[in-house]
Protein backbone atom coordinates (compact mmCIF):
# COMPACT_ATOMS: atom_id res chain seq x y z
CA UNK A 1 0.00 0.00 0.00
CA UNK A 2 1.46 3.36 -0.96
CA UNK A 3 2.43 5.81 1.76
CA UNK A 4 -0.31 8.41 1.66
CA UNK A 5 2.12 11.00 2.96
CA UNK A 6 4.60 10.66 0.11
CA UNK A 7 3.57 14.09 -1.13
CA UNK A 8 4.77 15.60 2.13
CA UNK A 9 8.37 14.68 1.43
CA UNK A 10 10.29 17.08 -0.84
CA UNK A 11 11.53 15.76 -4.14
CA UNK A 12 15.10 16.12 -5.43
CA UNK A 13 15.80 19.04 -5.76
CA UNK A 14 45.49 26.75 16.99
CA UNK A 15 47.71 27.99 14.69
CA UNK A 16 49.45 26.28 17.41
CA UNK A 17 50.70 29.16 19.41
CA UNK A 18 54.13 28.72 20.93
CA UNK A 19 54.75 30.82 24.02
CA UNK A 20 58.38 31.43 24.88
CA UNK A 21 59.10 32.40 28.44
CA UNK A 22 62.15 34.65 28.45
CA UNK A 23 63.28 35.15 32.01
CA UNK A 24 65.52 38.03 32.76
CA UNK A 25 69.06 37.03 33.70
CA UNK A 26 68.93 39.69 36.43
CA UNK A 27 66.10 37.79 38.05
CA UNK A 28 67.74 34.41 37.41
CA UNK A 29 64.49 32.57 37.78
CA UNK A 30 62.99 29.91 35.59
CA UNK A 31 59.67 28.07 35.65
CA UNK A 32 60.14 24.33 35.60
CA UNK A 33 57.20 22.20 34.56
CA UNK A 34 56.99 18.49 35.08
CA UNK A 35 53.76 16.88 33.92
CA UNK A 36 52.69 13.30 34.05
CA UNK A 37 49.47 11.82 32.84
CA UNK A 38 48.41 8.56 34.36
CA UNK A 39 45.47 6.56 33.09
CA UNK A 40 43.96 4.32 35.72
CA UNK A 41 41.26 1.70 35.81
CA UNK A 42 40.68 0.57 32.23
CA UNK A 43 37.37 -1.08 33.04
CA UNK A 44 35.95 1.93 34.84
CA UNK A 45 37.29 4.41 32.34
CA UNK A 46 38.62 6.65 35.13
CA UNK A 47 41.28 9.06 33.98
CA UNK A 48 43.62 10.70 36.47
CA UNK A 49 45.74 13.62 35.37
CA UNK A 50 48.66 14.14 37.69
CA UNK A 51 50.54 17.34 36.92
CA UNK A 52 53.23 18.78 39.18
CA UNK A 53 54.16 22.41 38.60
CA UNK A 54 57.44 23.18 40.37
CA UNK A 55 57.74 26.91 40.90
CA UNK A 56 60.75 28.85 42.18
CA UNK A 57 60.19 27.60 45.72
CA UNK A 58 60.04 23.99 44.52
CA UNK A 59 56.54 23.38 46.02
CA UNK A 60 54.35 21.26 43.71
CA UNK A 61 50.65 21.87 43.35
CA UNK A 62 48.14 19.12 44.13
CA UNK A 63 47.22 16.66 41.32
CA UNK A 64 44.20 17.48 39.17
CA UNK A 65 41.60 14.71 38.83
CA UNK A 66 39.24 14.48 35.87
CA UNK A 67 35.79 12.94 36.06
CA UNK A 68 35.24 9.32 35.05
CA UNK A 69 34.33 8.66 31.44
CA UNK A 70 30.71 9.42 30.56
CA UNK A 71 28.28 6.51 30.35
CA UNK A 72 25.53 6.91 27.78
CA UNK A 73 22.06 7.01 29.37
CA UNK A 74 20.76 5.58 26.09
CA UNK A 75 22.99 2.48 25.82
CA UNK A 76 24.70 2.04 29.20
CA UNK A 77 28.08 2.03 27.42
CA UNK A 78 31.04 4.43 27.65
CA UNK A 79 30.55 7.34 25.27
CA UNK A 80 31.21 10.99 24.68
CA UNK A 81 28.57 13.37 25.99
CA UNK A 82 27.23 14.84 22.78
CA UNK A 83 24.11 16.64 21.58
CA UNK A 84 21.11 14.48 20.71
CA UNK A 85 20.17 14.11 17.06
CA UNK A 86 16.79 12.52 16.33
CA UNK A 87 16.08 11.51 12.74
CA UNK A 88 12.88 10.29 11.08
CA UNK A 89 13.86 7.28 8.96
CA UNK A 90 11.94 5.77 6.05
CA UNK A 91 10.92 2.11 6.36
CA UNK A 92 9.00 1.67 3.13
CA UNK A 93 10.13 -1.44 1.27
CA UNK A 94 11.64 0.81 -1.41
CA UNK A 95 13.76 2.58 1.22
CA UNK A 96 15.54 -0.54 2.40
CA UNK A 97 18.31 -1.12 3.23
CA UNK A 98 18.73 1.93 5.43
CA UNK A 99 22.02 3.65 6.12
CA UNK A 100 23.62 3.86 9.59
CA UNK A 101 20.78 2.51 11.74
CA UNK A 102 23.37 0.26 13.33
CA UNK A 103 25.18 3.39 14.56
CA UNK A 104 22.17 4.73 16.49
CA UNK A 105 21.88 4.54 20.27
CA UNK A 106 18.13 3.95 20.02
CA UNK A 107 15.98 2.82 17.09
CA UNK A 108 12.23 3.38 17.34
CA UNK A 109 9.46 1.71 15.35
CA UNK A 110 6.18 3.60 14.87
CA UNK A 111 2.83 2.98 13.25
CA UNK A 112 1.70 5.55 10.69
CA UNK A 113 -1.30 5.85 8.36
CA UNK A 114 -2.41 2.86 6.30
CA UNK A 115 -0.93 0.37 8.76
CA UNK A 116 2.58 1.18 7.59
CA UNK A 117 5.65 1.57 9.78
CA UNK A 118 8.13 4.40 10.14
CA UNK A 119 11.36 4.56 12.14
CA UNK A 120 13.20 7.11 14.19
CA UNK A 121 16.84 6.92 15.22
CA UNK A 122 18.60 8.65 18.10
CA UNK A 123 22.28 9.48 17.70
CA UNK A 124 24.51 10.86 20.43
CA UNK A 125 27.33 8.48 21.42
CA UNK A 126 28.81 8.92 17.96
CA UNK A 127 27.64 10.09 14.56
CA UNK A 128 27.96 8.41 11.18
CA UNK A 129 29.02 10.35 8.09
CA UNK A 130 25.53 10.12 6.61
CA UNK A 131 22.20 8.51 7.51
CA UNK A 132 18.80 7.84 6.07
CA UNK A 133 16.70 7.75 4.03
CA UNK A 134 15.10 10.67 5.88
CA UNK A 135 11.31 11.05 5.72
CA UNK A 136 8.47 13.10 7.14
CA UNK A 137 7.55 13.95 10.72
CA UNK A 138 4.25 13.28 12.46
CA UNK A 139 2.24 15.24 15.01
CA UNK A 140 3.08 12.94 17.94
CA UNK A 141 6.82 13.37 17.36
CA UNK A 142 6.72 16.78 19.08
CA UNK A 143 5.59 15.38 22.44
CA UNK A 144 7.52 12.15 21.97
CA UNK A 145 10.89 13.80 21.33
CA UNK A 146 10.57 16.08 24.35
CA UNK A 147 11.79 13.12 26.41
CA UNK A 148 15.22 14.17 25.10
CA UNK A 149 14.50 17.76 26.23
CA UNK A 150 15.60 19.91 23.25
CA UNK A 151 17.11 17.60 20.62
CA UNK A 152 17.73 18.36 16.97
CA UNK A 153 14.97 16.73 14.90
CA UNK A 154 15.86 15.98 11.28
CA UNK A 155 12.95 15.30 8.95
CA UNK A 156 11.80 15.77 5.39
CA UNK A 157 8.33 17.22 4.98
CA UNK A 158 5.19 17.15 7.10
CA UNK A 159 1.67 18.55 7.10
CA UNK A 160 1.56 22.31 7.53
CA UNK A 161 0.02 21.91 10.98
CA UNK A 162 2.81 19.55 12.06
CA UNK A 163 5.50 21.92 10.80
CA UNK A 164 3.90 24.72 12.81
CA UNK A 165 3.87 22.58 15.95
CA UNK A 166 7.55 21.73 15.52
CA UNK A 167 8.49 25.37 15.01
CA UNK A 168 6.45 26.44 18.03
CA UNK A 169 7.99 23.71 20.22
CA UNK A 170 11.36 23.74 22.05
CA UNK A 171 12.68 21.19 19.53
CA UNK A 172 15.31 22.24 17.01
CA UNK A 173 13.57 21.25 13.81
CA UNK A 174 16.04 20.81 10.95
CA UNK A 175 13.86 20.05 7.96
CA UNK A 176 14.96 19.44 4.40
CA UNK A 177 12.65 22.26 3.31
CA UNK A 178 14.42 24.84 5.48
CA UNK A 179 17.96 23.43 5.41
CA UNK A 180 18.54 21.59 2.11
CA UNK A 181 22.30 22.06 2.41
CA UNK A 182 22.34 19.57 5.31
CA UNK A 183 20.99 16.83 3.03
CA UNK A 184 21.68 15.23 -0.31
CA UNK A 185 19.96 12.90 -2.76
CA UNK A 186 21.86 9.75 -3.63
CA UNK A 187 22.15 6.01 -3.31
CA UNK A 188 20.28 3.33 -5.21
CA UNK A 189 16.74 4.21 -4.14
CA UNK A 190 14.25 6.19 -6.19
CA UNK A 191 12.79 9.47 -4.88
CA UNK A 192 11.43 10.14 -2.32
CA UNK A 193 13.31 7.26 -0.66
CA UNK A 194 16.79 8.59 -1.40
CA UNK A 195 17.31 11.59 0.90
CA UNK A 196 20.27 11.36 3.28
CA UNK A 197 21.33 13.70 6.08
CA UNK A 198 24.80 14.60 7.32
CA UNK A 199 24.94 14.78 11.15
CA UNK A 200 27.67 17.43 11.24
CA UNK A 201 25.62 19.76 9.05
CA UNK A 202 22.34 18.93 10.81
CA UNK A 203 23.77 19.68 14.25
CA UNK A 204 25.36 22.89 12.96
CA UNK A 205 21.77 24.10 12.46
CA UNK A 206 20.90 23.28 16.09
CA UNK A 207 23.69 24.80 18.14
CA UNK A 208 21.71 24.63 21.39
CA UNK A 209 20.61 21.01 21.12
CA UNK A 210 20.50 19.16 24.45
CA UNK A 211 23.24 16.72 25.35
CA UNK A 212 22.40 13.12 26.21
CA UNK A 213 20.81 12.85 29.64
CA UNK A 214 18.69 10.45 31.68
CA UNK A 215 15.43 9.46 29.97
CA UNK A 216 14.53 6.67 32.38
CA UNK A 217 16.51 3.75 30.99
CA UNK A 218 18.42 1.60 33.47
CA UNK A 219 21.13 -0.90 32.59
CA UNK A 220 22.52 -3.85 34.51
CA UNK A 221 22.62 -7.59 35.02
CA UNK A 222 19.71 -9.74 33.92
CA UNK A 223 17.07 -9.85 36.66
CA UNK A 224 15.44 -13.00 37.92
CA UNK A 225 12.33 -14.32 36.24
CA UNK A 226 11.55 -13.73 32.61
CA UNK A 227 10.13 -16.17 30.12
CA UNK A 228 12.46 -17.80 27.58
CA UNK A 229 11.36 -16.79 24.09
CA UNK A 230 12.68 -17.14 20.56
CA UNK A 231 11.17 -13.89 19.40
CA UNK A 232 8.24 -11.51 19.05
CA UNK A 233 6.39 -9.80 16.20
CA UNK A 234 4.44 -6.52 16.14
CA UNK A 235 1.99 -6.28 13.23
CA UNK A 236 0.67 -2.89 12.06
CA UNK A 237 -1.58 -4.34 9.36
CA UNK A 238 0.32 -3.38 6.21
CA UNK A 239 3.73 -3.90 7.76
CA UNK A 240 5.37 -5.78 10.60
CA UNK A 241 8.57 -5.90 12.59
CA UNK A 242 9.96 -9.03 14.25
CA UNK A 243 12.83 -9.79 16.60
CA UNK A 244 14.49 -13.19 16.83
CA UNK A 245 16.98 -14.09 19.52
CA UNK A 246 20.44 -14.98 18.26
CA UNK A 247 22.56 -16.69 20.88
CA UNK A 248 25.48 -16.55 18.46
CA UNK A 249 25.34 -12.75 18.21
CA UNK A 250 23.92 -12.33 21.73
CA UNK A 251 21.26 -9.89 20.52
CA UNK A 252 17.82 -9.66 18.94
CA UNK A 253 17.94 -9.61 15.14
CA UNK A 254 15.28 -7.50 13.45
CA UNK A 255 13.15 -8.37 10.43
CA UNK A 256 10.91 -6.04 8.43
CA UNK A 257 7.85 -7.65 6.82
CA UNK A 258 9.36 -11.09 7.34
CA UNK A 259 12.73 -10.30 5.76
CA UNK A 260 15.96 -9.95 7.77
CA UNK A 261 16.73 -6.26 8.26
CA UNK A 262 20.11 -5.18 6.97
CA UNK A 263 21.93 -1.89 6.62
CA UNK A 264 23.67 -0.68 3.47
CA UNK A 265 26.84 -1.84 5.25
CA UNK A 266 25.52 -5.39 4.98
CA UNK A 267 25.30 -5.72 8.76
CA UNK A 268 22.21 -7.33 10.25
CA UNK A 269 20.17 -4.88 12.30
CA UNK A 270 19.05 -5.55 15.84
CA UNK A 271 19.58 -4.62 19.46
CA UNK A 272 20.62 -5.97 22.83
CA UNK A 273 17.31 -4.85 24.34
CA UNK A 274 13.90 -4.53 22.69
CA UNK A 275 11.01 -2.68 24.36
CA UNK A 276 7.51 -3.38 23.07
CA UNK A 277 5.53 -0.53 24.59
CA UNK A 278 1.75 -0.88 24.43
CA UNK A 279 -0.16 2.39 24.18
CA UNK A 280 -3.21 4.10 22.70
CA UNK A 281 -3.08 5.40 19.13
CA UNK A 282 -6.15 7.54 18.44
CA UNK A 283 -6.30 9.60 15.19
CA UNK A 284 -4.32 12.84 15.24
CA UNK A 285 -5.78 16.19 14.20
CA UNK A 286 -5.69 15.12 10.53
CA UNK A 287 -7.98 12.21 11.29
CA UNK A 288 -5.77 9.93 9.23
CA UNK A 289 -2.56 9.36 11.14
CA UNK A 290 -2.35 7.53 14.50
CA UNK A 291 -1.30 9.72 17.40
CA UNK A 292 1.05 7.54 19.45
CA UNK A 293 0.52 8.47 23.10
CA UNK A 294 3.88 8.43 24.87
CA UNK A 295 2.74 10.26 28.01
CA UNK A 296 0.74 8.04 30.33
CA UNK A 297 1.21 4.46 31.47
CA UNK A 298 0.63 0.90 30.40
CA UNK A 299 2.21 -2.48 29.84
CA UNK A 300 5.53 -3.13 28.14
CA UNK A 301 7.37 -6.32 27.27
CA UNK A 302 11.15 -6.04 27.52
CA UNK A 303 13.25 -8.55 25.59
CA UNK A 304 16.82 -9.25 26.69
CA UNK A 305 19.13 -12.28 26.90
CA UNK A 306 16.66 -14.55 25.14
CA UNK A 307 13.86 -13.82 27.63
CA UNK A 308 10.72 -11.69 27.83
CA UNK A 309 10.06 -9.62 30.94
CA UNK A 310 6.64 -8.11 31.61
CA UNK A 311 6.84 -4.56 32.95
CA UNK A 312 4.80 -1.41 33.48
CA UNK A 313 5.82 1.80 31.71
CA UNK A 314 5.05 5.29 32.95
CA UNK A 315 5.78 8.80 31.73
CA UNK A 316 4.11 11.58 33.69
CA UNK A 317 4.83 14.51 31.38
CA UNK A 318 6.36 15.39 28.03
CA UNK A 319 9.64 16.31 29.71
CA UNK A 320 9.53 13.39 32.13
CA UNK A 321 11.42 10.12 32.03
CA UNK A 322 9.81 6.90 30.86
CA UNK A 323 10.26 4.25 33.54
CA UNK A 324 9.91 0.47 33.11
CA UNK A 325 9.11 -1.37 36.33
CA UNK A 326 8.96 -5.07 37.16
CA UNK A 327 6.16 -6.62 39.21
CA UNK A 328 8.36 -6.48 42.32
CA UNK A 329 8.53 -2.70 42.03
CA UNK A 330 12.15 -2.60 40.86
CA UNK A 331 13.27 -0.87 37.69
CA UNK A 332 13.83 -3.20 34.74
CA UNK A 333 17.54 -3.26 33.84
CA UNK A 334 18.38 -3.32 30.14
CA UNK A 335 21.31 -5.14 28.57
CA UNK A 336 23.95 -2.52 27.67
CA UNK A 337 23.97 -1.79 23.95
CA UNK A 338 21.61 -0.54 21.29
CA UNK A 339 17.96 -0.35 22.36
CA UNK A 340 14.96 -0.79 20.05
CA UNK A 341 11.68 0.80 21.14
CA UNK A 342 8.57 -0.51 19.38
CA UNK A 343 5.15 1.05 19.89
CA UNK A 344 2.25 -1.38 19.77
CA UNK A 345 -1.43 -0.41 19.86
CA UNK A 346 -3.23 -1.83 22.87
Amino acid sequence: MADSFTAQDPAPGPERSRITKRASRARGRRLRVVAALTVVGGLTGTVTSSASFAADDGAPTSPKRQEAAFTSPFTGLPAEKNPVLAVKIDNHKDARPQTALEDADIVGVEKVEGGLGRLFAIYSSHYPESLGPVRSAREYNVEQMRMFQRPALAYSGARAGVVDKIKESPLYGVSHDDHPDAYERGGDHEPPHNLYGHPDKLLAKAQGASEADDIGFRFGAEPGGGTPTDGRTVDYGSSSVSFDWSSEEDRWLASFDGEPAKGTSGKLLGGKTVIIQKTDMPPDSSGETPYIETVGSGEATVLRDGKAFETKWQRKSATGDTTYTLSNGKRMPFDPGQVWLVYQER
